[in-house]
């Protein structure tokens, strides 16, 4: 951890990020068809989409960036600005504003690109929205960066080391994917997340 780091405060990327999602969401609000048809990621193949879908769009590269700034609620919302406060200011203190944002664009997107390929093998017909893909990528640099962080959870309330926190709910997402136990949630999309973020760390890694 840098010196100067100030615990409770955001810093100027996470500050952009958490101001650029609140405002979209409050447009969403006001008008949720167009942002949804134009902004949130839609599969490759709408053929098994069905035809009484209210808001139905198509696929355009830009997606897999706007999707992450689009959110299906004011929980959903809040958990991942909570999260992204409390992971992201820490890791953009560490690496500095230009390399946290690269890496955080990087989870968005693999976590696009995951769901994409997920929903072309399983003929999904949804589009995906929020940026939990970011925020779990961000959840490993943490781990990772700081793992016997003490953490604790809301439910069950009980205190876990970060590098401990970060594996027992990498497995629980894959195990909720696999079984499809918690329809509506992308957690193959998280595990994306996660997946590109361990890349790129691992690049870092080998070429600092």
């Amino acid at each position: 951890m840098r010196a100067g780091y100030r615990a409770g405060f955001a810093t100027p990327v996470v500050t952009a990020l958490l101001l650029a999602n609140l405002s979209v969401f409050l447009l969403e609000l006001a008008s949720p068809g167009p942002w949804l048809r134009l902004f949130a990621l839609w599969p490759l193949d709408l053929s098994h989409a069905p035809q009484a879908l209210p808001f139905r769009g198509s696929f355009a590269p830009w997606q897999l960036v706007s999707y992450a700034f689009l959110h299906g609620g004011l929980m959903h919302l809040l958990f991942n600005m909570y999260a992204l406060w409390l992971f992201g200011s820490r890791m953009e203190q560490v690496w500095g504003a230009r390399r946290f944002t690269l890496y955080y664009f990087t989870c968005v997107v693999g976590a696009g690109v995951t769901q994409l390929l997920v929903a072309s093998l399983s003929g999904g017909a949804y589009p995906t929205i929020g940026a939990s893909g970011g925020v779990f990528g961000l959840l490993l640099a943490f781990g990772l960066t700081f793992p016997n962080e003490r953490l604790l959870l809301v439910f069950p309330p009980v205190i876990l080391k970060a590098k401990w926190f970060v594996l027992l709910y990498g497995v629980l997402e894959l195990w909720l994917g696999v079984t499809g136990s918690e329809a509506g949630v992308a957690h193959f999309a998280h595990l994306g997340g996660m997946l590109f973020g361990g890349l790129l760390l691992y690049r870092w890694h080998a070429r600092p």
